[in-house]
């Protein structure tokens, strides 16, 4: 198979949405249908999910909730599909933001009975700044929920894309009857279907009236359909593929994932319309997927995928060429050739060698300290690619040693799940104690368990009222000016960069006037 065709086999997309969408339910009957998992982990209730395929980490189970990006690739239909599921939870918004420029698409998963949430507008807020094509997935039709009319403004208006429903519901909660698949003119059939796979019966209804719809939903819910269609056709511009893959128009389908419903047919259309991978831009240029030669980036970084192996994993975007085992590769930012001999693909947390990667595919490569996120591969073009942000956290403490047995096991495990880029270390200049920060709180808790659980450490927060950390740029002088007269406020980050904490707003107004010709930055991006 040439490139170009292994190119056009291939869609990589993300799912989005708040917490408690459904979204890691969404992603497991995809698996399903794509014949990688005989059945889906059920979820019991919002805080207890067994076997849920895409959360593999421990904490996971545990809580309920992703807190990591996990890569699950499948083929359906003769096309290669690779998911990238997402946190939903606003703390571990950072890995969902870097997990974006990995993606050619999105499907933007929305509860109908609580409609557009506040993670889900910034997330998409994020799509909509790169063009990336949005199809929206209304989820739970089964229960009790908002007027699909008046979900379709929320979604205009608090998202600010248009939309262009391609199903509609008919019936919800106890009355559903099932969806009338627009796009492909079928009308599909509601039974719970609970955790299995089931292929939901469907009819082929091109020429709907009331007189073809009665038999089979009743007078009541055929009239009101089709009241309901006309309404579509007149409020909503017509479906453009070429719109859609501008991000111009976003297509909407409703369904239940939990019960297999709707699933198929937004799986169908996805493979239909979905843009393969796409170019992407650089410093200095913009690398087209047909290039031969090949391109990649690290969007993520992962310790102790398998605890048993201690392996850390670097994710890698394959942008353009075909990326080969054992192939020297250079690393940009390090200047140096590195070959890669177990390269994996990913079924969650099961991972098989893979000889070669296309664009598109998500690749992991073990990693022994090389990698950071951001970091570029090629076959020896010297590029940086754009995009993947950085934030100044926002929630800091002091981390400290609980048992001096254990200090190295500490030292280690805090080394090792700052490269994940999921929090920061920073080290105080006057005193040496470390301090941790992060984009929300509930990092700590994921971080204080993993330390526990997979290196054997035994971690103890102390609280630390800082405002903002700030990386101070000038000339050698200004800062070793800054240094002297800060210098309890002065530390290092985890590259060695100098670093401004500043415990009010108060104390950093003050160090910006005093010292008017550093510039303090709140992210380390391009440090």
């Amino acid at each position: 198979m040439s490139l170009l065709q292994e190119i056009e086999k291939r869609r990589t997309f993300g799912i989005v949405s708040h917490p408690d969408a459904g979204k890691t339910t969404l992603t497991e009957k995809l698996l399903l249908f794509g014949g990688a998992i005989r059945e889906a982990g059920a979820v019991k209730s919002n805080k207890i999910r067994k076997g849920a395929t895409s959360d593999f980490m421990e904490i996971e189970r545990q809580r309920g909730i992703s807190v990591a990006t996990s890569v699950m690739g499948f083929e359906y239909d003769n096309i290669k599909i690779n998911i990238l599921d997402t946190p939903g939870h606003k703390d571990f918004a950072e890995d969902t933001y870097r997990t974006l420029t990995a993606v050619d698409s999105v499907i933007v998963v929305i509860d109908v009975a609580k409609g557009v949430e506040e993670q889900t507008e910034k997330l998409v807020n994020v799509c909509r700044m790169r063009n990336i094509p949005i199809i929206v997935f209304i989820n739970k039709l089964d229960r009790e929920g908002k007027d699909p009319f008046e979900l379709l403004d929320e979604i205009e208006q608090k998202l600010s894309i248009r939309v262009r429903p391609l199903s509609w519901p008919i019936g919800m909660g106890k009355k559903l009857q099932g969806v009338y698949n627009i796009y492909e003119e079928k009308l599909n059939f509601f039974e719970s279907s609970a955790a299995k796979f089931k292929t939901e019966e469907s009819l082929e209804l091109s020429n709907i009236s009331t007189k073809t719809l009665e038999p089979h939903i009743g007078n009541e819910a055929a009239e009101l359909l089709l009241e309901e269609l006309d309404l579509i056709e007149g409020v909503y511009p017509d479906f453009s593929v070429d719109a859609y893959r501008k991000g111009e128009v976003s297509p909407v389908f409703f369904g239940s994932a939990l019960n297999n419903f709707g699933v198929k047919e937004l799986l169908d259309c996805f493979i239909e319309i979905a843009p393969h991978p796409q170019p992407k831009e650089t410093e200095g240029r913009v690398i087209d997927p047909i290039e031969e030669k090949f391109t990649g980036f690290v969007f993520k970084i992962h310790a102790n995928m398998d605890p048993n192996h201690r392996d850390r994993l670097a994710f890698v975007k394959i942008v353009s060429g075909t990326f080969k085992r054992n192939t020297p590769y250079l690393h940009v930012r390090l200047s140096k050739k590195l070959k890669f001999s177990s390269p994996t693909a990913f079924m969650a947390s099961k991972k098989t060698v893979i000889d070669e990667a296309y664009p598109g595919d998500i690749v992991g490569i073990h990693d022994t300290g090389n990698m950071k996120i951001g970091d570029s591969l090629t076959s020896g073009e010297k590029i940086k690619f754009k995009g993947l942000p950085s934030f100044s956290p926002e929630f800091f403490r002091y981390i400290e040693n609980g048992d001096p047995m254990k200090s190295k096991q500490l030292n280690k495990g805090v080394d090792q799940l700052m490269d994940e880029g999921v929090a920061q270390l920073f080290t105080k200049n006057n005193n040496g104690r470390k301090i941790i920060g992060t984009v929300g709180p509930l990092q700590f808790d994921v971080i204080e368990y993993r330390l526990q659980h997979e290196y054997g450490a035994t971690p103890r927060y102390e609280q630390l009222p800082v405002h903002k950390a700030c990386w101070p740029t000038g000339s050698d002088t200004d800062i070793a000016e800054l240094k002297r007269k800060k210098h309890n406020y002065m530390a290092k980050d985890k590259h060695g960069n100098n670093v401004f904490i500043a415990d009010s707003g108060y104390a950093l107004m003050m160090a910006q006037q005093n010292f008017p010709d550093i510039q303090f930055r709140f992210t380390s991006e391009e440090q």
